[in-house]
Parts: C-alpha cells; structure tokens; sequence
C-alpha cells in the first residue's frame, strides 16, 4: 500500500493520479482510513513530525523532492532506503533558469538596465560567451544537465564537486584542496550543490572574494538555484554593496518566505524569485514513482536511493 503525506501541494490530485497508474495496488491518503502497518511505501513532501508513525512495514521514503536534505532531519525519519525524485523534466526547468540568468548576467543587465533608467545612452560591449566562465557548483544531474545546456552557447565552463567528474566541455575540480583555484578562474558562480553540513554557507563573504574580478564589468555574480542554507545572506548583502559582488539571482533563502524586513528585497542588482526554479510536476512524478514501486514489487532494486552519510 502506498500512502501519501503531502503538504502544500495538492494531496488529493496526487493520489487519484497515483491511483490510476499503479491499479490495482491501493493508494491512500492521510484521510481515509487504513491500517499504518499495511503501509509499504510513503511518498512525502514536507511531511509533519507524526509523518512515519505506526509505519511498521515500510519498504521505502519516496521523496516529492529532488533535494532532500530538510527530509534527513525528521527526527522520525525511518530506517528504510530513501528515494529521491530524478527526472528530465525537473532537469529542463532548473536548466531554464540556469541559462537565462548566467545569460543576463553574461550581457550585463544590471548596467544596461540602470541606464535605461536613467535615459543614458552609454554604449558597452560585454565579452564574448568564449571568453566568460561559468562554475558550476555540484555537478549531479542538475549541474551536469545546466552545463550541457550551456556548452553550446558558448560559454567556458568548469566545476566544483565533493568527488571528481570527467564532463566532456568542463574542466572539473574537486575537494576542499581545488576549491580555491576554482573559485579564482570564474566569473559566473552557480550553485546547484547538495545541502551537507560542509556546504553550508559555502555562499559566503570570503569565497565571494576569491571570484575572478576584472572580466566581467561590475563584478562577478552569484547565482543560487540549490537551498538557502547554502548562502549567508548578511555576506551578500555586503558583497552586493561594495563591489565584492556584481549581482546575484537568489532562487533560495535561509528563511522562506523571505521576510519583508530583508535588505536583499531592496538590492538593484539583486534579482529575488520565489522558490520556482525547478518544481516536481505531477504529471512526471507520478510515471517516475509508479515505475519506481511497480518495479521493486517485482523484485528490482530500488533506484536513485540517498546516501545517508553524504546527504544525497
């Protein structure tokens, strides 16, 4: 039996669709009426601290999200294999947002945009694609997804990542030991790690200054599309302010929402979104997971599981 244990997403659309793709296994709801040890399967998302009572069968955590790393922290999280959602489609919407803003970035929107404002006409020509780097930060599905998508623009590309990848197009670095050399060949920063403890407020003042300076006019730029634990939001703020920073495109904060008294809401060159990069759509949720279930009932390993000492 597989139960559903979602918040802030639409439960019950879920589970109809769920129900129709794995018929005639059951599927239930927090709402109707079970009994929690017939429980096989729990696909969660934000789920309550009661979430994993009385689940005494439970197979495996099937997570909505493509992170799950505030999902590690339940302090009832089972011991059972944690699955997390991997999909092209959520690839191709955090990719989306990737490309757009490491483009804007690359022509230099903050500038053109102050001088349209000012009705200034202050001709300016930014580098060639060929001649800006973009680092990628976490090269797993998502980051080696956003540097493919990049390549063809143009773009030099290189990497930062807990073990090392061979990426055709991308010069690869890894380790605490490479960090530094990293940081000091890019001008376009994205964050697209896992949220462990040793990367969080890897987004801070002191890397921000290690970015390359002098190729990009204005300074380098952040972008941060992973979790807002990864940033120190203070260290941006100062960044942003004396030059340290050009700009940066925050996606993720420490707290969400963010709240109103943020100084980041007022920052010309900061560029704030809701959460919205990439979203687990129903639609390819639903075929993943139902694949997923379908194929461990018939005695295939589980894919796509979390290491829980690496955090992902």
């Amino acid at each position: 039996m597989l139960l559903l244990h979602l918040n802030d997403v639409n439960e019950a659309s879920w589970a109809e669709a769920f129900a129709k793709a794995l018929h005639p296994y059951p599927v239930v709801g927090r709402g109707d009426d079970f009994d929690s040890a017939d429980i096989r399967y729990v696909f969660v998302w934000k789920p309550k601290p009661d979430a994993f009572d009385g689940l005494t069968g439970l197979e495996a955590v099937l997570s909505l999200g493509a992170g799950v790393d505030a999902l590690i922290k339940h302090p009832k999280l089972p011991d059972a294999p944690l699955v997390r959602f991997v999909d092209s489609d959520l690839s191709q919407r955090m990719s989306d947002y990737v490309v757009a803003h490491v483009t804007m970035h690359h022509r230099v929107y903050t500038r053109f945009r102050a001088d349209q404002k000012a009705r200034r006409w202050s001709q300016f020509y930014p580098p060639s694609a060929a001649e800006s780097t973009v680092g990628i930060m976490g090269m797993g599905v998502l980051g080696q997804d956003a540097a493919r998508r990049l390549a063809p623009l143009g773009f030099t590309l290189r990497s930062w990542s807990r073990t090392r990848k061979e990426v055709e197009g991308v010069a690869c670095f890894a380790g605490d030991e490479d960090l530094d050399a990293f940081l000091s060949g890019t001008d376009i920063l994205v964050n697209l790690l896992p949220l462990t403890p040793e990367t969080t407020g890897i987004l801070n003042y002191e890397n921000f200054a290690k970015l390359r300076r002098g190729n990009l006019q204005g300074g380098p730029v952040i972008i941060n599309a992973a979790r807002g634990g990864h940033q120190r939001e203070a260290d941006i703020v100062k960044a942003l302010a004396d030059g340290t920073l050009g700009a940066a495109s925050l996606d993720v904060f420490e707290q969400e929402p963010l709240p109103q008294e943020s100084p980041l809401w007022d920052i010309e060159n900061c560029y704030i979104t809701p959460h919205i990069a990439a979203i687990s759509d129903e639609k390819s949720g639903v075929r993943y997971f139902s694949k997923i279930i379908a194929d461990h009932r018939a005695g295939k390993p589980l894919i796509n599981v979390v290491d829980r000492n690496r955090g992902y």
